[in-house]
């Protein structure tokens, strides 16, 4: 008797952590960043990858076109994947490209884009990513649209594709 009493006090245990888990199938909690589409970007200073000059953010975004920050590392293999898309926009004048080097070495970052091409106006370097973060980035690639008036038009997370670079050039016609 105690073992029929002890066998269904198990089943009736090992039923309710199916429902548990199960029910915790649907309740994903995974980090959504905060939205900044139509905030102004913030400002930050950062040195550039080849000459290792500070700049301000204020310097870059000077207010005459629309700009695409691109958050890249050349371990990231999406990063790579992507590169020709950017290579493409480099060569749209309406547009004025940053590249924020994410948490790499400085020495493999200047050999992959001077392999791959440089479709960037500047190149910063984010050592210890907390730029990135600031600007609400939580993985790499990550490319944000900035008007001239320094407001994101639009954020990509992901590499870009030929569907992006459409968006892209739709939104800073």
């Amino acid at each position: 008797m105690k073992r029929k009493i002890f066998s269904i006090i198990i089943i009736f245990f090992l039923l309710f952590c199916f429902i548990v888990f199960l029910k915790g199938l649907d309740n994903t909690n995974n980090y959504v960043p905060n939205e900044f589409t139509g905030k102004k970007v913030l400002s930050f200073n950062a040195k550039k990858l080849f000459n290792n000059q500070n700049i301000n953010s204020d310097e870059l975004f000077d207010g005459k076109k629309f700009y695409l920050l691109n958050i890249w590392s050349s371990w990231c293999l999406p990063c790579r994947t992507e590169h020709k898309h950017l290579m493409k926009l480099s060569n749209n004048p309406l547009l004025k490209m940053v590249g924020l080097n994410y948490k790499d070495n400085l020495g493999n970052a200047k050999k992959f884009i001077n392999n791959m091409g440089n479709p960037y106006s500047d190149i910063l370097v984010d050592e210890d990513g907390t730029i990135s973060i600031g600007l609400g980035a939580y993985g790499v690639p990550e490319t944000f649209i900035i008007n001239e008036k320094k407001i994101i038009l639009k954020k990509f997370v992901g590499p870009l594709n030929a569907q992006s670079l459409k968006e892209i050039e739709s939104l800073i016609e």
